[in-house]
């Protein structure tokens, strides 16, 4: 059935969940997080990773556990006021596909799995799920040539689990993913990532854009999506547009990019 909502967002001191800590966005992510005075639990397959990754970095914890096996998942909850999805595979066939990775077991049963057990956490304020353009026009080019493998049907079917189980989630839906990946940078060089000439955003209700998205972008509208009643229940396309200024992490511009 269900879950009754939980009222309240997010702040400073609470304890994030975030799934696909050691991949490009949730290295961000992860980084973002601590930096601004957050509990991380880094759920990963490769504990000491994440740890070499963030340096053993004050208010860092990680657990051992995949989405794609439900057990591990119980005790990786326990005291979670928010979780961040920034999991997600290749939409063609690659190396990460190796071990049963692809966009059906990553996108699709992995999410439904995390939000299952969610739905169980009491403590739990937000679900932000990192998502992907053409979410709702994987029929259509270019994205019917993306959905080749169904990575977007996947991807729409770990959505769809997550606005059904009364989570409060924020869907985030960006373009193709620019900057990045981050795969061998300490905690300091992933604080200081830019989008460099694209460091403006733009953002829209639905699935409409079509941009290319710097990881930059998509990990700060992470972390601003925790703090905002307004983004509940949203889906929002992002896209990253030229330009050396842009909403940085400015809370002010980022609630008025997200809620207006």
């Amino acid at each position: 059935p269900p879950r009754a909502a939980v009222a309240g967002v997010a702040a400073p001191g609470d304890l994030v969940l975030v799934a696909g800590a050691s991949g490009g966005v949730g290295q961000l992510v992860t980084a973002k997080l601590l930096d601004r005075g957050y509990r991380v639990r880094a759920l990963t397959r490769d504990p000491a990773k994440a740890a070499t990754l963030f340096s053993g970095a004050p208010g860092l914890e990680t657990a051992t556990g995949d989405t794609r096996t439900p057990p591990t998942l119980v005790a990786a909850l326990d005291g979670v006021s928010a979780i961040a999805c920034c999991t997600g595979t290749t939409a063609f066939p690659s190396a990460r596909w190796f071990g049963g990775n692809g966009p059906k077991a990553t996108d699709d049963e992995g999410v439904k799995n995390l939000v299952a057990a969610a739905a169980a956490s009491p403590s739990l304020k937000r679900f932000i799920l990192v998502s992907s353009a053409g979410v709702d026009r994987a029929d259509k080019p270019p994205y019917s040539i993306l959905n080749l493998f169904g990575v977007l049907t996947s991807k729409k079917a770990g959505e769809a689990a997550l606005l059904a189980s009364g989570i409060p989630s924020t869907l985030l839906r960006p373009g193709r993913l620019t900057d990045g990946p981050y795969t061998s940078y300490d905690l300091n060089t992933l604080l200081r990532a830019t989008g460099d000439d694209k460091r403006g955003v733009r953002v829209a209700r639905g699935d409409t854009l079509d941009g290319q998205t710097s990881r930059v972008a998509v990990a700060e509208a992470v972390v601003q999506c925790l703090t905002l009643a307004c983004t509940e229940g949203a889906a929002l396309s992002l896209e990253s547009t030229p330009g050396t200024e842009g909403p940085g992490k400015d809370a002010g511009a980022w609630e008025r990019l997200l809620c207006g």
